[in-house]
């Protein structure tokens, strides 16, 4: 355990108390703080906290997959936690701000498109070309040739095992959220990063993206994100994980992919959650069933 893993814990432990003792909240009301609380700083790697105001964001864009009501619940036990800290003087400020407060219907993920997505790969291009920094220039594109290339989701992604890509396999088994198991699809370009990537693996290593004891945290990958889309010309906060997830489903829609088949690559248990990432404009829309309605070529009957 980390010295801010531990550091967290105490915090945590002392919020509850005060819960407990000046708020009177219930034992269940507690077990749900202390669970959010934990699970945001086992995604923060030990640095709730401390956490400044950006690393919330980055918080909070790892909640986007999730429903309004459980996103709102998370910032709301964040924040009194937070309002907490800061009231005890625990720390100078309240980061809480940054918070995501969501309200009316569930916002669509932001859309990058095909120029953003040339961007990314061509910087990546640029770096892995370099002698200086190359083992980072090939994790990196690993990583996004994974994410943008298969749509993994982040959590995913950073916790595969060493060798869950074979070179030999175009594919790969992922067991996903709700412990759905779905086969997802490598390219060979995707392949092709992985195998440059694990030779610098350590061959003992249990993942493909170690980082000291563990696996890569979602937020460092979050963050590894934002750095690459600035150096490739476009704004950090439009470029995330989740986003390059839509962009695959969504251009993979705009090139014909069948709805269906999107919902088992996405390993969505309902497809209507699948429809969230259908970000097809009503032109081309109206194209499709003017252009590949079986009734196109039949002639109108006279009245």
């Amino acid at each position: 355990m980390t010295s801010g893993a531990g550091e967290d814990r105490r915090l945590i432990a002392a919020f509850l108390e005060m819960m407990a003792a000046e708020a009177g909240a219930a034992h269940n009301t507690l077990l749900a703080y202390e669970r959010d609380l934990r699970g945001a700083s086992e995604l923060l790697d030990g640095g709730l906290g401390a956490a400044s105001p950006e690393t919330l964001k980055g918080l909070a864009d790892a909640w986007m997959p999730l429903k309004r009501a459980t996103v709102a619940r998370k910032a709301a036990a964040l924040r009194r936690f937070f309002q907490f800290l800061h009231e005890e003087k625990l720390r100078l400020d309240d980061p809480s701000a940054a918070l995501p407060r969501p309200a009316g219907e569930r916002p669509l993920p932001k859309i990058l498109d095909h120029g953003s997505v040339d961007a990314l790969f061509a910087e990546l291009e640029r770096r892995t070309g370099e002698a200086h920094g190359k083992p980072k220039a090939l994790r990196m594109a690993a990583l996004v040739e994974l994410l943008y290339g298969s749509g993994l989701r982040a959590t995913e992604l950073v916790s595969l095992p060493r060798n869950a890509v074979s070179p030999d396999k175009p594919f790969l088994i992922l067991r996903g959220k709700g412990g759905r198991e779905r086969l997802v699809p490598i390219s060979d370009r995707a392949r092709a990063a992985v195998a440059s990537w694990s030779l610098l693996v350590p061959r003992d290593s249990l993942w493909l993206f170690p980082s000291g004891r563990n696996h890569l945290s979602r937020v460092r990958l979050y963050q590894l994100l934002k750095e690459l889309a600035a150096a490739s010309g476009i704004p950090p906060q439009r470029v995330s994980p989740h986003v390059l997830r839509h962009a695959f489903a969504t251009h993979l829609l705009e090139g014909g992919a069948d709805l269906r088949a999107l919902q088992l690559l996405l390993g969505h248990a309902d497809i209507a959650t699948t429809q969230i990432y259908t970000h097809v404009d009503s032109r081309r829309l109206i194209e499709l069933v003017n252009s590949r309605h079986p009734l196109v070529d039949a002639k109108p009957k006279q009245a």
